[in-house]
């Protein structure tokens, strides 16, 4: 079977597009074959820093034959529908169609089409084109004279040349003819930009693979990975060193070389005094170089070495000495700035900082900073005592926890944020809690992330997020579909996983208004409701995740009032382990009996049947028992709830099974007598109110996943 080679050489992509792009590719071309009933055996694309490529394997040297019979109008039908019939099956006459009788509906036309199938090159020259101009690339740029002309070529960067090639093993394959803008597909391609200029003639990508190797290209991004991973795990080692991997990092540096060389390079040790975290992310953000962890410190803590692995794009005659040096020079400058940073701002204390968050617009409808940091204050000192924290210490934390961000060294590196404010608040004394709340305010930053246990650092989280979904509420900018500019989802979900995690008893609603009171809205009624369903929506999430039912939360959810998250939580899995047993399983199935009649029986009769059950027409053995089952368990439940003993609860309901199944067993609800019959529906409602005790079992599923 034949095999389609195609390759895209152009100047250099952008790392943190080339995934992206290779799989955009495979997917444009395959698609269009499949949609013209071209089915192929595999595909696979590549990326490097110069070229696209993709292997397509087994695809057929031409499409099958096509016949197809198409049904016309009736015999002696109008001209019109004859003619319209002629025109659409591409017949000259009616001579060329066929009648055909029916015994129901008499004669009519039919048109036999008869399509010969396409040669697959053929139809290679007419889609590769077409996806070549419409590639959907972030960022696109026109280049040279042409494009002065409208409608002319956007690519990521310059397109120098397109290998286009089309074969089966055994004979040799053909260029697929066509051209994007003068640039006529053919078998050139070139290799490493220094190590190997020249152009190479590949035929088909089982010699097109080692043609690239030969020219110091390694086609797969996930084997430059691995060469560099590898190496530079050997470098390190050779020094009694460790490296520190960083598999973003080692994504973006496959995708910036083509020939990956790891080579060590050095900075003064004078530098480690300044916190790891800045030395990595400076060699990091301004070198895309990877640091390494020496042997632990006096105190066993891990440190770094004052040493790096670079990725060089080529192997320098000089074993890449120069390389190294340029990236000492580099580094030696860029820690040196970050050694100042740290100076300088180890100077003036976090509190002294604090003015300059007036400058800082969090949001136009929703102020400063410094008004931000006021209301998460007042927040985190009011949560305090629910997450088991100092108020003082929490309300300190709270003041300080965004200090850090009018910093020299958070304007210079972003992502420091909080860890910063962490290690200035250690400088200065601050009370170890404080010091970690700062940093650890941000999170969760994701479902991944790990959850603060230090009671101070929850509380300042807990008002952060709190303030920001609620401000955001209030004024209007809540998620839209897939749009979440502000991360309200993940606000959100770090809420529930603060709350779950501390076992912190927290009513939202009450801590809504709270919030709310402090960005001036005395009456948060209008959105609170939503923002209660907002969490709702994202619990179900997180505990569908961890394998609860999402019917249960839905059952649960459904009864007034439930806006303590933990309790809701407990609630749903006792109600859960309740369902996996045979009293828990048989009760459902009599409630939704009791429910279908109530409902068929209520619309009917257009009246509810709430009244408690008159004890004097209770005259069966089986409905008595009932009514008396109904009335202790119910009892019983609602003391349990009330206790928040929801294993308790589940208990006094399983012994409504026996009575339920013998009320069914025994009794005939619609009995002719009327009074009979609505005392029957009472008591089925009472079942209905009794379950309500603990959950709305009428959002029960059968399967309830």
């Amino acid at each position: 079977m034949p095999d389609l080679l195609l390759e895209l050489f152009s100047e250099e992509i952008p790392a943190r597009m080339q995934r992206r792009a290779a799989e955009d590719l495979r997917k444009l071309v395959t698609d269009a074959l499949v949609e013209r009933g071209f089915l192929y055996e595999g595909a696979k694309a590549f990326a490097t820093p110069r070229r696209l490529a993709l292997h397509v394997a087994g695809l057929p040297p031409r499409g099958q034959d096509v016949r197809e019979e198409r049904k016309g109008p009736r015999v002696g039908a109008p001209e019109g529908a004859v003619q319209g019939f002629l025109k659409s099956a591409g017949l000259a006459s009616l001579d060329e169609a066929k009648i055909v009788a029916d015994p129901k509906k008499g004669e009519f036309y039919v048109a036999v089409i008869e399509r010969p199938g396409r040669e697959t090159i053929e139809v290679l020259a007419e889609i590769l084109p077409a996806i070549v101009k419409s590639f959907p690339w972030p960022k696109s740029m026109r280049w040279g004279a042409a494009s002065r002309e409208p409608g002319s070529l956007r690519w990521v960067r310059p397109l120098h040349s397109i290998v286009a090639s089309f074969g089966p093993e055994t004979e040799t394959p053909e260029v697929v003819p066509f051209s994007v803008d003068g640039i006529e597909a053919g078998l050139t391609t070139r290799g490493h930009r220094f190590m190997a200029p020249q152009p190479i003639e590949v035929r088909r990508f089982a010699d097109y693979l080692p043609a690239l190797e030969r020219a110091f290209v390694v086609l797969d991004s996930e084997r430059r990975k691995d060469i560099i991973l590898h190496d530079a795990r050997d470098l390190a080692f050779a020094r009694g060193l460790d490296l520190v991997e960083d598999e973003g990092l080692l994504e973006e540096v496959a995708g910036l070389v083509e020939w990956p060389v790891t080579l060590m390079g050095a900075f003064d040790e004078r530098f480690l005094a300044i916190p790891p975290e800045v030395i990595r992310a400076t060699i990091r953000a301004n070198q895309k170089c990877f640091v390494l962890r020496g042997a632990p410190g006096p105190d066993g803590r891990e440190r770094l070495a004052n040493a790096f692995i670079l990725v060089s794009n080529l192997v320098a005659s000089d074993g890449g000495a120069a390389i190294v040096a340029g990236n000492e020079r580099v580094v030696r400058a860029r820690l040196s700035d970050a050694a100042f940073f740290w100076e300088t701002d180890r100077k003036l204390r976090l509190e002294d900082r604090l003015p300059k968050l007036e400058n800082i617009v969090f949001h136009e409808k929703l102020g400063t900073q410094a008004k931000r940091v006021e209301r998460i204050a007042a927040l985190a000192r009011a949560l305090a005592p629910a997450v088991g924290a100092d108020p003082d210490l929490a309300t300190r934390a709270a003041r300080l926890a965004k200090a850090d961000l009018v910093t020299e060294m958070v304007g210079e590196f972003p992502e420091l944020q909080g860890l910063m404010g962490r290690y200035y608040a250690a400088e200065q004394g601050e009370d170890p809690a404080v010091a970690a709340a700062i940093e650890e305010h941000y999170k969760p930053l994701g479902p991944s992330d790990r959850v603060p246990s230090e009671p101070v650092s929850v509380a300042v989280a807990l008002a952060d997020k709190l303030d920001t979904l609620v401000g955001f509420w209030a004024i209007g900018e809540t998620p839209t579909g897939s749009k979440d500019p502000y991360a309200l989802r993940r606000a959100a979900l770090g809420v529930i996983r603060l709350i779950l995690a501390s076992e912190a008893r927290l009513p939202l609603r009450a801590q809504i208004a709270a919030a709310a009171a402090g960005h001036g809205q005395q009456d948060s009624d209008s959105f609170a409701g939503d923002l209660l369903a907002f969490f709702a929506d994202r619990l179900k999430v997180y505990l569908r995740d961890q394998g609860a039912r999402h019917d249960l939360i839905d059952a649960v959810f459904a009864l007034p009032g439930q806006d303590d998250l933990l309790m809701v939580v407990r609630r749903v899995e006792a109600l859960g382990r309740f369902l996996d047993t045979e009293d828990g399983r048989n009760l459902l199935a009599g409630y939704r009996r009791a429910a279908n009649i109530l409902r068929i029986e209520e619309k009917k009769d257009g009246r509810a049947y709430d009244a408690a059950p008159d004890q004097a027409l209770l005259s069966l053995t089986e409905e008595s028992a009932l009514a008396d089952a109904l009335r202790t368990a119910g009892a019983e439940a609602g003391r349990a709830v009330a206790a928040e003993d929801f294993e308790g609860a589940m208990r006094a309901l399983s012994t409504l099974r026996a009575p339920v199944d013998a009320f069914f067993d025994t009794v005939t609800v619609n009995a002719e007598d009327a009074a009979l019959r609505a005392n029957r529906l009472a008591l089925l409602n009472g079942l209905r109110a009794a379950t309500r005790e603990v959950a709305d079992f009428s959002r029960i599923g059968g399967e309830g996943r």
